[in-house]
């Protein structure tokens, strides 16, 4: 075995507790070997057949940290890192209309994959080993998660408003296209979706032709859904039927797809969610920040719904940082239920790890025997983390994403000692602002 090991550390285990442990890293499997004395068979790790190695090939010091699943960003449109600032405080329908659409009209392959290294090494540099991408250019997109070393759930955003009956069908037949010829790249850390945007902006018979021709190749399904009003009420008006019966009727309702937002969901649509297993990706901050509304996040949870949390573009964040992300679905969760003890420290961490691996069908959220071996490693010794009376709450509630030390996914460290070893952090930053600068002179011409 080619073992890496994770030594010094509290680990944070899945049940919630947290145990003093090494973790043991088979680097060739990608997966961990052991959890203090827990091996994968269950064995102790000194019983003679355990098969571990008494020393580590390499060594990441965990001491005074909490070593935790890496965390998951279910959610997001990565390369937008480039619109980082450039349209805020409005709302979400003319923010798109009139600022992000058409400036995403003059993006390039170059400024995507520019903007996509950009938001995959601000992930890393934060925790996050996973996260799902809607955009375009996604060849683009998984080759730097390739070099990157991360895991993604990628799929090409269908957009039909606007469009003519041919450069609408050309553009579900890319998603598909795109979803069939990417998964599996990157020695399989890279799955794919057919990804319509939402089921308003993307007409009903191409929405129809592109889930079926997804159900019959076994593609999951990544959409917006309930995000504001404006989503829903269109639907309502026109149809008779909510949103998730809508998409129900379509076909785009399994236990393999993920729904982002859901803001606006009644009673009925989580019920529907809950029996059909399909997933709602959580984005608070963008919600707030655009005044789509407050998600019923502990009434999903209760119904059984498995929520995961994403940041949504950096357009609309304004980061990618998910320790962000848990500290706001708890406070917003708690003004959306009148009550607070919802959507507790322990529920928003779950979210950020198990829940978005499980959302998007990607291995790790769970540091166990067996589990991948996505993990990162959060120093406790700032002030803003002193003292530690539950290095839990500190994850929902003080932690930053400039509190991680290490990053490591797949059994290969990402970052060592704050210092990201798979891309060239100055290059990534200096190639993106000057993408980022020529993108917004080419709007404004």
């Amino acid at each position: 075995m080619n073992a890496l090991r994770v030594t010094g550390g509290r680990v944070l285990r899945p049940d919630g507790r947290v145990t003093e442990s090494d973790v043991t890293i088979d680097r060739d499997a990608g997966t961990i070997a052991a959890v203090g004395d827990e091996t994968v068979s269950g064995e102790r790790a000194d019983d003679a057949d355990a098969d571990l190695p008494s020393t580590a090939d390499e060594t990441l010091d965990a001491d005074g940290g909490l070593v935790i699943p890496g965390l998951v960003n279910a959610h997001t449109h990565v390369a937008m890192t480039l619109l980082r600032g450039y349209a805020d405080d409005k709302p979400l329908d003319p923010w798109l209309r009139e600022d992000i659409w058409p400036a995403e009209a003059e993006l390039t392959p170059n400024d995507i994959e520019a903007g996509a290294e950009l938001g995959v090494l601000e992930m890393i540099r934060s925790g996050t080993t996973a996260f799902a991408d809607m955009y375009f250019a996604m060849d683009r997109v998984a080759d730097v998660v390739d070099r990157a070393g991360v895991r993604a759930r990628l799929g090409h955003g269908v957009v039909t408003v606007g469009k003519d009956d041919a450069d609408a069908r050309a553009d579900v037949e890319e998603s598909l296209a795109v979803a069939k010829e990417l998964d599996g790249a990157a020695d399989g850390r890279i799955r794919t979706a057919f990804m319509p945007h939402s089921l308003t902006t993307v007409g009903e018979a191409f929405l129809r032709e592109g889930v079926a021709e997804a159900r019959e190749a076994d593609i999951p399904i990544h959409l917006h859904a309930n995000e504001t009003t404006d989503e829903v009420d269109p639907i309502v008006d026109e149809r008779g039927e909510r949103p998730i019966a809508y998409a129900e009727e379509l076909g785009a309702l399994g236990a393999d797809d993920f729904f982002a937002h859901g803001v606006h969901l009644d009673g009925s649509e989580i019920d529907r969610l809950a029996d059909a297993g399909t997933a709602v990706v959580h984005c608070p901050a963008s919600n707030m920040k655009l005044a789509s509304g407050m998600a019923p996040v502990q009434r999903l949870r209760d119904a059984g719904v498995t929520v995961a949390l994403g940041t949504d573009g950096a357009a609309s964040n304004n980061d990618l940082d998910v320790f962000d992300e848990m500290r706001d679905a708890a406070m917003l969760g708690k003004l959306a239920a009148d009550d607070a003890s919802a959507v507790p420290a322990a529920a928003v961490v779950e979210m950020a790890t198990a829940g978005g691996a499980d959302a998007l069908g990607l291995p790790g959220g769970r540091i166990e025997p067996g589990a991948a071996a996505d993990l990162a490693v959060v120093d406790l010794d700032a002030p803003h983390l002193t003292p530690v009376h539950d290095p839990v709450s500190h994850l929902a509630y003080a932690a930053r994403g400039s509190d991680v030390r290490h990053t490591v996914c797949d059994g290969e460290v990402l970052m060592r000692d704050r210092e990201v070893l798979t891309l060239d952090a100055d290059a990534v930053r200096e190639r993106a602002a000057a993408a980022a600068n020529d993108l917004v002179d080419r709007v404004g011409e």
